[in-house]
């Protein structure tokens, strides 16, 4: 009996990415004096404690929120530093508990996975095999027990996140929780107390400040001039600190943007909106401010115009990205690249790594004409769980440890900046197809091919809107047809395409000559052919002329 044909899911069409709704420019606050610092701690420490005690009320509201409750904070806030302050301070809250409250129901949904897959395979014999889709029974007895145990404590955990779903009350930690619990671990750290304290209260400061459009520079609580000049609002119990009128403190240093310096100063001379957040980094002693803004978000190009000159497919991977070049019709053109990049150390290491390979894909492929990158859409929110993987320890790591939110954050906006668009694709099966259509063809004696640079080509196939598979091999010499005329794409219009050239151009394949005679009668076609196609091809032309 032969086995059943499997259903493959469905493919979501490709879209262009939008373009990044706001931006972010950061610069040292060089030169700072004694009194300076002395101040940027003291109101940090000030309004850290205002910020983590209206976190606390927010946290204690909950679901019972309102603008009422809002209201009543920001009034409370207002008397002890000034109205901008508390409008900052409580939009700063708000913002935190929704993102915790967002992470809980991430949390839920993980641990449902995690119970359903569970409760599937202790339901099944002993050591019966599973599938490509599905695993099968636990190997022994002792595994069977263990996950019998795990499936208890993962339904306590859900029972208990379930509860504070349903009342509203959420986990958060100003400061970080992991920084919270490197002071439990200080040796493992290479940290004394001192130096733990003192990251600790830096991460819970609050030095920051929202825009105001229409406003003197975009920003009445810390402003800063054309020139670079910066100067603080003071909250009201900080304010016999002030070394200029109004209540505001002058920073000795002056401060300019190296990138998207003009722009910003365009922003603050219109006085549009911008925020600024300064904080201290205490490994390095060293002082920041950030700009930021927000754009209109709008699609960058339509579709057809991306797909224009072309693409460059691209398989992101644990370790680099394979890109391949393709033109308007899914050929693939020149050689294969790579950009690797090294994914161990630190987080700042490992984000330097990724901007430093965006940064060559981008150019390379500006040097190559096209107007667009194509990349799957991925997302590994579902596929972490420690139920579903098992043993494979390693591809659990793989996965977990590969930064695809961030990397298609970055790459739209890095992309922006070089007028390239974005295409996202379905992810489903370019790896297998890509492998399987591409990649032995595509070898010759001095170009190496992996599956890696196939599925570079895939992607960007069906980034084109021509499907993954490659056309079937022509018929061989003197069969109907001459060899070589389907493996030719096509664009939109073409018409004819499945069928034999008729001997001249002006009418369809079995219509009367133009004198009402058939110059010559039908025969049946030796050639097999397939099924009509549903996407254009181009065919070169068989007649000679001169």
């Amino acid at each position: 009996m032969a086995d059943p044909v499997k259903e493959l899911r469905a493919i979501a069409p490709s879209f262009v990415v939008l373009g990044p709704s706001g931006v972010a420019v950061r610069d040292r606050l060089k030169n700072l004096s004694g009194e300076d610092e002395r101040v940027l701690r003291l109101v940090g420490a000030y309004q850290g404690a205002l910020a983590s005690r209206d976190l606390k009320q927010r946290c204690a509201d909950g679901p019972d929120h309102s603008t009422e409750t809002w209201a009543a904070r920001k009034r409370g806030l207002t008397g002890e530093s000034s109205s901008r302050i508390a409008g900052t301070i409580t939009k700063a809250s708000h913002d935190q508990w929704a993102l915790a409250r967002r992470c809980q129901a991430a949390h839920i949904q993980n641990l449902d996975a995690g119970v359903k897959t569970l409760r599937r395979r202790l339901a099944l014999p002993i050591g019966e095999k599973g599938s490509k889709r599905a695993a099968g029974g636990y190997r022994s007895k002792s595994e069977w027990f263990n996950k019998s145990r795990r499936l208890v404590v993962l339904e306590a955990r859900r029972e208990a996140a379930l509860a504070d779903w349903r009342a509203g009350r959420v986990r958060v930690v100003r400061g970080g929780k992991r920084l919270a619990n490197t002071r439990h671990h200080l040796a493992e750290a290479q940290l004394t107390e001192e130096e733990w304290r003192a990251r600790w209260e830096a991460e819970r400061w609050f030095l920051a400040a929202d825009g105001e459009s229409g406003k003197r520079f975009g920003n009445e609580t810390i402003r800063i001039t054309p020139d670079g000049g910066i100067s603080i609002k003071l909250p009201a119990p900080l304010a016999h600190l002030a070394n200029s009128k109004h209540g505001r403190y002058v920073l000795a240093c002056r401060i300019a943007f190296a990138h998207r310096g003009a722009e910003w100063a365009d922003r603050i001379e219109a006085n549009r909106a911008v925020a600024y957040r300064i904080h201290l980094d205490v490994r390095r002693g060293r002082w920041y401010l950030t700009a930021s803004w927000q754009h209109p978000v709008i699609q960058t190009v339509p579709l057809a115009t991306a797909r224009a000159n072309g693409m460059v497919g691209v398989d992101a991977n644990a370790g680099h990205f394979a890109a391949y070049r393709l033109d308007p019709h899914g050929n693939p053109v020149g050689e294969p690249h790579r950009f690797p990049y090294d994914l161990s150390g630190t987080a700042d290491h490992r984000d330097a790594q990724i901007r430093h390979a965006i940064t060559r894909l981008l150019n390379w492929a500006k040097s190559v004409g096209v107007k667009a990158i194509a990349i799957e859409d991925l997302d590994f929110a579902t596929e972490k769980t420690r139920e579903k993987h098992g043993r494979r320890k390693r591809f659990r790591r793989l996965i977990s440890g590969f930064p695809a939110g961030k990397l298609k954050a970055r790459l739209a906006s890095m992309a922006d900046e070089h007028g390239l668009a974005i295409v996202a694709v379905d992810p489903a099966y370019t790896s297998k197809w890509g492998g399987q259509y591409w990649q032995k063809p595509l070898v010759t004696p001095r170009r190496k091919m992996s599956r890696h640079d196939a599925a570079g080509i895939a992607i960007g196939r069906r980034a084109l809107g021509h499907p993954v598979r490659r056309r079937t091999a022509p018929p061989p010499h003197d069969q109907s047809d001459r060899a070589g005329h389907r493996t030719a794409q096509a664009g939109p219009g073409t018409r004819r395409r499945d069928g034999t050239r008729p001997p001249t151009t002006d009418r369809l394949h079995g219509e009367q000559a133009p004198s009402g005679k058939r110059k010559r009668g039908p025969s049946a076609s030796k050639t097999v052919r397939d099924a009509p196609s549903t996407h254009q091809w181009v065919q070169d032309s068989l007649l000679h002329t001169g």
